[in-house]
Formats: structure tokens, sequence, C-alpha cells
């Protein structure tokens, strides 16, 4: 008897995956989506050449919860933790959980050592957006 999982053929869309998982809201989806964008651009670079979408663009659990924090201070600045707070994502386990969410649902892929676990205790929320936040005023 094959799993569901292995059966599963197409992909579910936003909708479905917020409504499986329950806990947070299509915001917190959208905003991993769109960190994990920009996770991949601090890690890797630009995209160099044509057919570079094909390159691998992978980044870990703890880069990509680093480079949802650096978003989010991009975003709301001192306001990221209370934004976050909002849709339930308290921790970087739950942007793991999300993260996840979005793999089994076909619209994220892992590499064989990715797991949730890589999510656990990355940064502490409260410091990790307090902390050498500093408001930039232009000239």
């Amino acid at each position: 008897m094959a799993s569901k999982h292995q059966t599963q053929t197409r992909e579910k869309t936003l909708e479905q995956v917020v409504a499986d998982v329950g806990l947070y809201p299509r915001d917190a989806y959208e905003f991993v989506q769109q960190g994990l964008g920009f996770a991949a651009h601090r890690v890797h670079g630009e995209a160099r050449a044509e057919g570079a979408e094909h390159v691998n663009r992978h980044v870990s659990g703890q880069q990509l919860c680093e480079g949802l924090r650096e978003y989010a201070l991009a975003q709301w600045g001192l306001l990221a933790r209370a934004v976050l707070g909002r849709w339930n994502v308290t921790s970087t386990y739950d942007f793991g959980r999300i993260v996840f969410a979005l793999i089994d649902a076909g619209q994220l892929q892992k590499t064989e050592d990715d797991t949730l676990d890589d999510f656990k205790a990355v940064f502490d929320f409260r410091s990790g957006f307090n902390q050498g936040y500093k408001i930039v005023i232009p000239d």
C-alpha cells in the first residue's frame, strides 16, 4: 500500500495548505515564500546566466531563518515580531512548519538532508528582532 504522499501527483493550492494546517493565515505562507527568494539571493547572489533557474539555489533551514529575520526587519522594522506574532509565528520552528507544509503540498522542494529539526531554536524571536536593528535615516 502506498502512502498518500507517494500517490499525490498534483500540488495543493495555498488555500488548501492553509485550511489543512489551520495554524497560520495565508499571509504567513506568502511571507515565507517571498522570504525564501530573499534568503536565496543573500546566500547565492544574483542568477548569473540564461538557464540559471536550473542552478541549485538551495538554502538550509538555518540560512532561511536568518534570511526571513532580515526580510521581516526590512519590511516592518521593529514591528516585525508583532506582525509575525499576529500570524501565530512566534519561533523559528514555526517557519519550519510552514516550509514543510509547503513541501508536503508540492510547492517547495527539499534535499534528503533537510529536516524540520533544522528550524529548531535558530534564534530567539525576542532578541532576534530587537537586538542589532538600526533605523537608517537618509541624509
